[in-house]
């Protein structure tokens, strides 16, 4: 089992930055990536970034200005979001995706509201 806990979203203008966090506890030493999704109201949820091993990828709508990140413990991610929009509106949830054997598990946080107004 890992527990998500998320932070750092909120109310932002067009042009400006936020960083959110993620925290995993339990059993992060099984955690084989992390990452974010963001879901904006009467759209799908959809990823926005992830990082595994020493990789990173991104979606299109948000390379070249957001930036993920894991910490020194390896429980932490961040998602530093610059030059912000207000396509970027919306709900981020954390996930860390967990290998028991052959079997996959993937667990989220709770959700942070990012709003970025025009």
């Amino acid at each position: 089992q890992v527990q998500l806990v998320e932070s750092g979203g909120g109310l932002v203008q067009a042009g400006g930055s936020l960083r959110l966090s993620c925290a995993a506890s339990g059993s992060i030493s099984s955690v084989n990536a992390m990452g974010w999704f963001r879901q904006a109201p009467g759209k799908q949820r959809e990823l926005v970034a992830f990082t595994k091993s020493d990789s990173t990828n991104y979606a299109d709508s948000v390379k070249g200005r957001f930036t993920i990140s894991r910490g020194n413990a390896k429980n932490t991610v961040y998602l530093q979001m610059n030059s912000l929009k207000p396509e970027d509106t919306a709900v981020y949830y954390c996930y860390a995706e967990v290998y028991s054997g052959s079997t996959r598990y993937v667990y989220w946080g709770q959700g942070t509201q990012v709003t970025v107004s025009s």
